[in-house]
């Protein structure tokens, strides 16, 4: 039997955290002593405490904790812990977001955002579209282009990808969104089908880089719009000319922003 201060040194856990790990129900010491309080573990306990050791820095709520130590069947186990890294992903995904975005914000000086004003003609393109809640836009983007490259083949003869996001994507969480590649004939398979994008007026800027931060470009270019033309109803338009699928230097990504407008102000665009 080991003494408290004995296992605390072997496991490199406080006492404190000893006794909380046993007043929670985490782990129980193999015998305490009925006169004076003392407990006393197992040499064989010393893995059971660090695994709870692990599983509390990554957060693990203490009853998933809990089923994890009290189930045998090691698959069960790692699904328990899968699901939690894979929330712990997601939490760190969002935490990225933010800060890239911050660093954005908080630039004493930000580079000046370039916007061209652009007529787009109408174009016939390949497209898959879908209703799309923002939580899930990066699966189905992924899943959708897939699914165009399959059908149409790697080649970008015709120009680069793009997509169409309707206002209530970001008004409401969910809204239509459209995954298109230009071609000049293209094919009905599967959720792949001919669509005639409609000319529009676009007020055009580049976001460069990752993706994290696009959020604030796209306020940015909503603030020249505000300033220097009518918007009118109708998707935001992106184009993909640089991306992931064209190389792993996020440094390099470049995606065109298009906010559709009605008509330029009398007076000189502001930079």
């Amino acid at each position: 039997m080991l003494a408290i201060g004995e296992f605390s040194r072997l496991t490199h856990l406080s006492i404190r955290t000893l006794r909380r790990y046993h007043e929670g129900g985490l782990l129980e010491p193999e015998l305490v002593d009925a006169s004076s309080g003392y407990r006393y573990y197992s040499a064989d306990q010393i893995p059971v405490a660090q695994v709870i050791h692990r599983l509390r820095e990554l957060d693990v709520p203490l009853a998933d904790v809990r089923r994890i130590l009290g189930t045998s069947d090691p698959d069960a186990r790692a699904a328990l812990v899968a699901a939690h890294l894979s929330r712990l992903e997601a939490e760190l995904a969002r935490t990225r977001h933010a800060v890239t975005s911050l660093r954005r914000l908080l630039t004493p000086e930000p580079a000046p955002l370039h916007v061209e004003l652009r007529a787009e003609p109408e174009t016939m393109v390949a497209a898959v579209a879908d209703d799309v809640s923002t939580g899930d836009v990066a699966a189905w983007f992924a899943g959708a282009m897939s699914e165009l490259d399959a059908v149409l083949g790697p080649s970008a003869e015709h120009g680069p990808a793009g997509g169409l996001y309707d206002n209530s994507l970001f008004e409401h969480g969910r809204g239509r969104l459209l995954l298109y590649r230009p071609s000049a004939a293209p094919p009905q398979r599967g959720r792949v089908h001919p669509v005639h994008l409609p000319a529009v007026e676009l007020a055009v800027t580049t976001h460069h880089g990752d993706h994290d931060d696009a959020d604030v470009t796209y306020g940015q270019l909503g603030a020249w719009v505000v300033a220097n033309a009518l918007t009118v109803a109708g998707p935001v338009r992106e184009r993909y000319l640089v991306g992931p699928r064209d190389t792993d230097d996020v440094a390099a990504w470049r995606t065109e922003i298009g906010w559709p407008v009605f008509r330029v102000a009398s007076e000189a665009p502001h930079p």
